[in-house]
């Protein structure tokens, strides 16, 4: 005879099992990933670039290469998050992402050797990688989808605030050191890490229905092909800014380093309220139009440093590039998530599709400006055009194909 378990029992298991994590709870932990995995393993290199060769850490050229491993970096975790997300849990998996980036900081605080150096660069930009493909992802599902525009920009303001950062908070850092900077680095990141631990939804909670594949629009291909391709050619579009702006101001227009490190500043503050700001707009106008808007706009303002060199017109484009450049992330994300409406699998694998080619252009992009600055007189002004040209050709690509899309929809067969 089976005998009914103690009335405590049922209640002993209902107070061990794990309480729902909350979607404020999950935006937070996603936010905490994008500051750590982005905002500071990668943003914070910067102005530390030319203490780390003052300090004769390393050689200009040396420090130059380690810049680019963190790149590196991030394409391989861009590519290997996914695999290894199928392997163990994504909440594993990002946790240990944001205690590898954490790690890195502070073993980068003694710099033994360049292979030294360079490992905790390159482990850095994986751990980004990854956390850019995987933390939304895992997040936005647990969200209501008339808030998931805010919420991802919530989320990706976290890049905005490691940007805005390096330009107030490393230099005051440096006042104390390169070794206490790497240890303040990765003790901030330790505590986010912690602070977003339980901020993790249960994978399980995911849940495919098996039809939905057979549901989706037949022009679901075509959008995401000029959803990826867009977003790549915004990568190269947002170099000039990244790279050469500060040198731009100081050396181009001589107006010395302290000037162009206080445009970087302005680049900052744009791109911490950035992705909130896109995010809302697309809850309110969608996120196609979003981004086709987004796309008009960085167009202009990257093109203007080469047009109109005047303070007033620097300072318009170095906010509005800087808000575009955590900014369009959010946008990006949800345009995927309106083409593969209820399919998590399948967003996450278009996730990935669309990092991985954001940081194959944004890297080609780098090495491809800098090669033409050093081998054409280091003129600025065509770098800031050819970012301007990519952005109107993703631009011009999301329309050609969205008008098809729409042309074919009003000639196709009767809705069944």
């Amino acid at each position: 005879m089976n005998r009914p378990a103690p009335a405590g029992d049922g209640a002993l298991a209902a107070a061990s099992a794990p309480r729902p994590v909350t979607a404020w709870q999950a935006t937070l932990a996603g936010f905490c990933a994008s500051l750590v995995g982005i905002g500071i393993a990668r943003f914070a290199y910067t102005p530390l670039l030319p203490a780390i060769v003052a300090a004769k850490w390393f050689a200009a050229s040396s420090a130059a290469y380690l810049g680019a491993a963190n790149l590196a970096g991030y394409l391989a975790g861009a590519v290997l998050a996914r695999p290894a997300a199928k392997l163990v849990a994504v909440r594993g998996v990002v946790r240990a992402m944001m205690v590898l980036a954490s790690v890195a900081m502070l073993a980068s605080a003694w710099p033994l050797s360049f292979g030294w150096f360079f490992v905790w660069r390159f482990a850095s930009g994986l751990a980004g990688g990854g956390l850019m493909v995987l933390a939304a992802t895992a997040v936005l599902p647990h969200v209501p989808p008339s808030r998931r525009g805010l919420a991802s920009g919530v989320i990706f303001m976290g890049v905005g605030a490691g940007i805005a950062a390096s330009g107030t908070l490393v230099p005051r850092l440096l006042h104390h050191g390169l070794v206490a900077t790497w240890l303040g680095l990765g003790a901030i990141s330790l505590a986010l890490t912690a602070l977003a631990w339980r901020g993790w939804p249960d994978d399980g909670a995911q849940r495919v229905d098996p039809a939905v594949s057979r549901r989706r629009s037949p022009g679901h291909a075509w959008t995401l092909g000029a959803l990826y391709a867009g977003y790549a050619l915004n990568a190269t579009g947002l170099v000039p800014h990244m790279i050469f702006l500060v040198d731009f101001v100081a050396r181009g227009l001589g107006l010395g380093v302290q000037t162009g490190s206080a445009y970087w500043v302005l680049f900052g503050l744009g791109a911490l309220a950035g992705p909130v700001l896109t995010g809302h707009l697309a809850d309110r106008i969608g996120f196609g139009r979003a981004l086709r808007l987004a796309y008009l706009i960085e167009a202009i303002a990257v093109a203007l440093p080469a047009l109109l060199p005047g303070a007033v017109w620097l300072v318009i484009s170095s906010v509005v590039v800087g808000a575009f450049t955590p900014g369009i992330v959010p946008l990006a994300l949800g345009r995927i998530h309106e083409a593969l409406p209820h399919d998590h699998a399948a967003q996450k694998a278009a996730w990935s599709r669309a990092t991985t080619g954001f940081a194959l252009l944004q890297a080609a992009g780098a090495y491809g400006m800098s090669y033409l600055f050093a081998h054409d007189g280091g003129r600025y002004g065509q770098l800031f055009l050819v970012g301007s040209g990519a952005l109107l050709l993703a631009l011009t690509i999301d329309l050609v194909v969205n008008s098809a899309g729409a042309a074919a929809q009003r000639h196709g067969s009767p809705p069944d």
